[in-house]
């Protein structure tokens, strides 16, 4: 029976950890059903790529947080930790790559869009037994999946996080209240530095000002509140926006498109047939 099994049953049924099962490419699809959940920081044996067809995820992967929305993935190689989060009801994939097969595929972590070949690809592998042959047809996906991977668009959905103690502080008041329009010298005495010493440090660790860099985390937590069902207005009010055009003219400004526009062009063609998704309260990130 256990050659039968896919690789979500095979680790459910106890006969190996994801990062054992002697195969070159797993593939498991998972449907998280909470409204919020979160997998501490840990690491792979294997490369990692976690594909998201509806909802949104996080990541938060060597001093950066990269969002994944729907119909996006992020790539994480081999021995890399990283620690997961999932917004509202969550469909995605997560393929695990043996370290010889994946060498010309990146060697740091990014997120890049999923072509429909690549998704219907890895939607069928799913679908195979944890020990499919490696040498009959199911095999011949692989390269496939490789090829696609390897001409990916890449696309930019990453928060650098500083380590600074006093900016990590700003970034938790920040995020804990990200509608606080409080001005570079407020902030600066808040953090108990100078306002050029701010500027300067932000700016170091992260390459941004700290107004562009606050808009980024604007637009990843406004992505996350929409994924979980938030209309524009209420993320806008929440915010801290006079009005819900001002925070799409922000959105649009950043991102290059409208919020709307945005999660519509990503939630289109995003069914997928749900008997391939296992329905998961923990996960397997």
């Amino acid at each position: 029976m256990g050659n039968s099994q896919t690789a979500l049953q095979y680790v459910q049924c106890g006969n190996a950890d994801i990062d054992a099962i002697p195969r070159p490419i797993v593939v498991v699809g998972l449907n998280q059903v909470t409204s919020r959940l979160e997998r501490p920081e840990h690491q792979h044996r294997k490369s990692e790529l976690i594909y998201t067809v509806r909802g949104v995820l996080t990541c938060e992967i060597e001093g950066s947080l990269w969002t994944v929305p729907p119909q996006s993935a992020v790539w994480i190689p081999f021995g890399t930790p990283h620690k997961c989060q999932a917004f509202g009801k969550t469909e995605y994939y997560v393929l695990f790559f043996d370290p010889d097969v994946s060498s010309s595929l990146p060697q740091t972590s990014c997120t890049m869009s999923v072509s429909s070949l690549l998704r219907e690809a890895l939607m069928r592998v799913a679908q195979l037994p944890a020990l499919y042959p490696l040498n009959g047809p199911e095999a011949r996906l692989l390269p496939v999946i490789l090829d696609e991977l390897s001409a990916a668009r890449a696309e930019d959905h990453r928060l650098p996080l500083p380590t600074d103690p006093s900016l990590r502080r700003l970034l938790d008041m920040m995020m804990s209240a990200p509608e606080d329009k409080a001005t570079v010298a407020e902030w600066a005495t808040r953090c108990a530095l100078s306002e050029r010493t701010l500027s300067r440090k932000i700016r170091q660790e992260t390459g941004m000002s700290l107004w562009r860099w606050r808009r980024q985390l604007h637009v990843t937590l406004a992505v996350q509140r929409m994924a979980s069902g938030d209309s524009i207005q209420a993320v806008a009010m929440d915010l801290g926006y006079e009005s819900a055009s001002s925070f799409i003219a922000m959105f649009k400004k950043t991102v290059g498109k409208p919020p709307g526009r945005y999660l519509a062009e990503r939630t289109s063609g995003a069914d997928v047939p749900h008997e391939l998704i296992a329905t998961k309260r923990s996960s397997t990130l």
